[in-house]
């Protein structure tokens, strides 16, 4: 089983990369987040990538993740009945790690569903079972809970993303349609203000 990797990157799409690694070439399958953090195909700058190797009947595919903590999260998501890798891929790229825990914690089902492609039973089920596998001290190193308006941002990054804007792209849009700390934003509101920013970059 391949558990880490560490090589250049080759070539870059959303959710997928291949690393070379001593010559040879391997497929990974990742978040947006550790896309967002790879390097650019030819840079010399190595990626470093925790990995699950998952085997079926008819396919060997490489699952990548640029902390252990995404990981880890990763394989609890698959532990649950009808989460397959594909999917719980998808769930971390649509939330930020950390803030998954506390909405798992909390019980934040409309959090969750916020998720793209996660419907209501999905989150519920997600909500109830994740939070059996999370073990006591789990994501202790998770910050504070959000502010309304570092949510706001949060959520209009991953909504950004999920689009296919570009991380740097997305925050400088982001800061410059929230950079009023006293003004107050709605996910709606921000997200149409920031597509504006967006055209204008």
């Amino acid at each position: 089983m391949i558990a880490f990797l560490r090589g250049t990157v080759l070539e870059k799409q959303p959710q997928r990369l291949i690393i070379d690694v001593g010559g040879v070439g391997y497929e990974v399958l990742v978040p947006l987040s550790t896309y967002f953090d790879a390097a650019e195909p030819g840079s010399a700058t190595p990626v470093s990538l925790h990995v699950h190797t998952h085997v079926r009947e008819d396919a060997l595919q490489l699952f990548g993740f640029a902390s252990r903590f995404e990981l880890d999260l990763f394989t609890r998501l698959i532990g649950i009945s009808g989460i397959g890798p594909k999917l719980a891929l998808a769930v971390l790229s649509g939330i930020e790690p950390a803030e998954l825990v506390r909405a798992v914690r909390t019980q934040n089902i409309a959090r969750l569903t916020g998720i793209p492609g996660i419907g209501k039973k999905t989150a519920e089920r997600i909500g109830l079972e994740l939070k059996d596998r999370l073990p006591d001290g789990f994501g202790a190193a998770e910050p504070a809970p959000l502010s309304p308006n570092d949510q706001v941002r949060a959520d209009l990054l991953s909504a950004l993303a999920n689009l296919g804007y570009p991380r740097p792209s997305a925050e400088k849009a982001a800061d410059a349609v929230l950079r009023d700390a006293a003004a107050t934003h709605t996910l709606e509101s921000a997200l149409r203000a920031a597509l504006r920013e967006l055209t204008r970059q």
